[in-house]
């Protein structure tokens, strides 16, 4: 781990997005979320409006309307991290500017997914974002979505940019993880949950999970192992939170959450199509993974 704190702390949920019965934005319900996830969870920070959340499906004007409200209800305890990336530079620009007057502490920006731009496309990209916010940015690696992989020479030129300052990394090669970590300094986030420990053995800080929304605590103590040494009990936490952390992404991430989020009594609603719930089945699978934990 890093010698100091890292900027967005060490245990980050990527947060779903309640809605109301009727499909709209339920910001009471996001409210109560946030401060499960802070206070009863131990979370440093929240990523809202990412992939777990739905973003695909918010509007620019419900995403500022959702930063504000985790902003207020947990923005002294916590940072508030918000998406703000598309596959068109300006699109994202406008974002990073919509989410920063809705006051976020910090921008996801994912790599330009479809249009797969080339290594030179993604430094231009990423270079003018930061060049054009005044937020600390997390760079979100994550090929199989976005169908390109941020290559390592791409990290060195963009870490050069005093506000890109960290990483999510869902791209499953720890190897190249820790050369750019090792190049860098950039900050470290496992985007993939169970590949939280593997990380941080090469230099990861910490992790932006989905499955956090139930194992925060456990995840907590894990990183927190690792850091003071204790790789035994850090790997004793990993196999024991095992289930959770994969079973979690049975069907779409945010599916399975909201799934176990309302077995736990919170009011979180459905999913916005072409997502859709989780079916009876893998509702009671992942109830079992929960009890097995005692999260349930």
């Amino acid at each position: 781990m890093s010698a100091a704190e890292p900027v967005f702390g060490r245990l980050l949920t990527a947060m779903v997005t309640p809605f109301a019965e009727d499909g709209s934005l339920d910001l009471e319900a996001a409210r109560v979320l946030a401060r499960h996830l802070v206070d009863d969870l131990g979370n440093d920070g929240l990523v809202v409006n990412g992939t777990t959340g739905e973003s695909p499906t918010t509007t620019t004007e419900e995403k500022a309307a959702l930063v504000r409200a985790v902003v207020d209800e947990v923005g002294d305890r916590a940072r508030v991290v918000s998406g703000a990336g598309s596959y068109d530079t300006e699109h994202t620009v406008g974002l990073a500017e919509q989410m920063t007057e809705a006051g976020a502490h910090g921008l996801l920006v994912v790599t330009p997914y479809y249009s797969r731009p080339t290594q030179a496309g993604l430094v231009a990209h990423f270079t003018t974002v930061a060049e054009r916010t005044r937020l600390p940015i997390m760079l979100y690696d994550i090929p199989h979505r976005a169908g390109t992989a941020i290559d390592t020479e791409t990290f060195v030129r963009v870490a050069e940019h005093e506000r890109v300052v960290a990483v999510k990394d869902a791209k499953g090669d720890p190897v190249a993880s820790s050369e750019v970590i090792a190049r860098t300094g950039l900050e470290w986030y496992s985007g993939d949950d169970a590949m939280t420990l593997p990380l941080l053995a090469v230099g990861a800080v910490g992790v932006v999970g989905t499955s956090t929304h139930f194992t925060g605590r456990g995840m907590a103590e894990l990183i927190a192992a690792h850091g003071r040494g204790d790789v035994a009990g850090a790997l004793d936490l990993h196999r024991r939170l095992l289930p959770v952390l994969t079973g979690v992404f049975a069907t779409q991430g945010c599916s399975m959450v909201k799934a176990g989020l309302a077995l736990q009594g919170y009011r979180v609603g459905g999913v916005r199509l072409p997502m859709v719930p989780a079916t009876d089945e893998q509702r009671e699978v992942f109830a079992g993974q929960l009890r097995g934990l005692g999260l349930l």
